[in-house]
């Protein structure tokens, strides 16, 4: 990515939270600014809210327990938010969800606003609902979420670990939308982080024009070619049922 290709650019510090409206076309960067970040997110549909991400549709259409270059995030509505254009972290969470008030507290301790301010301990479902209140959604509009950057594994028996270290500083994933989305992101720490302090990671965003041509590596998958079909109909001008 060339810089001077960027549109806009902003930092989150680790912990903090962020929302904002990708149009189609765009390409939204996320890096792990110093590794271990995480980096939870919701996608909805600007147009229509009630279409959000849909996990096990994205799951089982590309045949997958992780997302990671050449998936697609596909929605309720057999539409795609995005395509997964790069990614140098190599595996993305999308099982675990986020971590709640509860858990935080129980692995870290209490560090309320009154007495750090800044510094206080988040969770991600916390973050999470504060930027969705500024879209008028709320709790019920929280589903399965993917959590960028972050590597669990599943053994023969269901066993979950959480493998630390597999984004370093500087990894990136870039996601060129296909259709204008809302998107929620949280940078707390995953449920499972195993890190015995609370270090949640800086994540950087920065949003460029989606090169031509970026979206091929997602086309190597059926559904995400019908996903796709089924998001240029719904914007083109005489619309159609699917």
């Amino acid at each position: 990515m060339n810089q001077q290709n960027i549109i806009w650019k902003q930092s989150i510090p680790g912990g903090c939270h962020w929302s904002g409206i990708m149009r189609r076309g765009a390409t939204l960067r996320l890096t792990d600014v110093s590794g271990g970040a995480n980096a939870a997110v919701l996608f909805f549909n600007q147009e229509e809210k009630l279409e959000r991400y849909n996990m096990a549709d994205t799951l089982k259409s590309q045949h997958t327990f992780r997302l990671t270059q050449g998936h697609a995030c596909h929605s309720d509505m057999g539409r795609i938010f995005c395509c997964i254009t790069a990614d140098t972290a190599g595996w993305n969470d999308t099982v675990c969800g986020l971590s709640d008030a509860k858990s935080i507290q129980q692995r870290y301790g209490i560090a309320r606003y009154q007495e750090h301010r800044n510094h206080m301990f988040r969770s991600g479902l916390d973050g999470m609902l504060i930027e969705l209140g500024k879209w008028g959604l709320g709790m019920r509009d929280v589903v399965p979420n993917i959590n960028f950057f972050s590597k669990v594994t599943a053994d023969a028996d269901g066993e979950l670990t959480f493998h630390a270290g597999n984004s370093q500083a500087g990894d990136y994933i870039d996601l060129s939308f296909e259709m204008d989305t809302l998107v929620i992101l949280s940078a707390a720490p995953h449920p499972l982080d195993t890190k015995p302090t609370y270090q949640p990671g800086a994540v950087d965003l920065s949003a460029f024009v989606t090169p031509d041509a970026a979206i091929s590596t997602c086309q190597q998958i059926a559904e995400n070619v019908r996903g796709l079909h089924n998001t240029h109909r719904f914007y083109h001008p005489c619309g159609g049922a699917q």
